[in-house]
């Protein structure tokens, strides 16, 4: 017999969007959870600077945003909205609004450990962010991707182009 994954749904259940405080999504998660709720936080790793160091740290993909799954038909769900760190479910007309098929489905298929990777389209050519290692938030343009999971990309520096090496986890399309 196969495991569930702890994010499958059940019949007649749809993902639905939370609104949450402001750097509330991990205590969010974990009250609804606590509530019986299945819930989905989407987390990038991301390189932070903060006093001429590096850290990398865990964060949401979407700032103040979760998935929480629900039969609308069937669940309660206006205690969510009193729920700490809840600023409120995503609602339209006075019901919740449910994230359209296949959005959250592919989150979790590109998720692994916690982590969503967001480098499973790359493309040579492609204007990317990196978003780990001492060239954090800047952009560049991939030049070569190899079998090694390496990325050599052309990072534009002080009026020049530089050629850099990088790992294909640390990047992202650029918007």
């Amino acid at each position: 017999m196969p495991i569930s994954s702890p994010h499958e749904l059940t019949l007649g259940d749809r993902w639905y969007l939370v609104h949450t405080r402001p750097n509330s999504e991990r205590k969010a998660e974990l009250n609804l959870k606590a509530q019986g709720l299945t819930t989905f936080l989407p987390q990038i790793e991301k390189t932070i600077r903060h006093a001429r160091r590096l850290s990398n740290v865990r964060r949401p993909l979407f700032a103040r945003y979760l998935f929480v799954s629900l039969d609308i038909g069937r669940d309660a769900w206006s205690f969510i909205n009193s729920t700490i760190g809840v600023s409120s479910l995503v609602a339209q007309e006075g019901r919740p609004a449910a994230v359209p098929f296949g959005i959250v489905e592919a989150l979790l298929g590109h998720s692994d450990a916690g982590l969503t990777r967001l480098d499973h389209s790359l493309a040579q050519g492609q204007r990317v962010r990196i978003l780990s290692g001492p060239l954090a938030d800047f952009t560049a343009t991939i030049m070569r991707l190899d079998a090694r999971r390496r990325v050599d990309v052309l990072l534009e520096i002080m009026g020049g182009a530089v050629s850099v090496s990088v790992e294909r986890r640390a990047l992202a399309p650029a918007a």
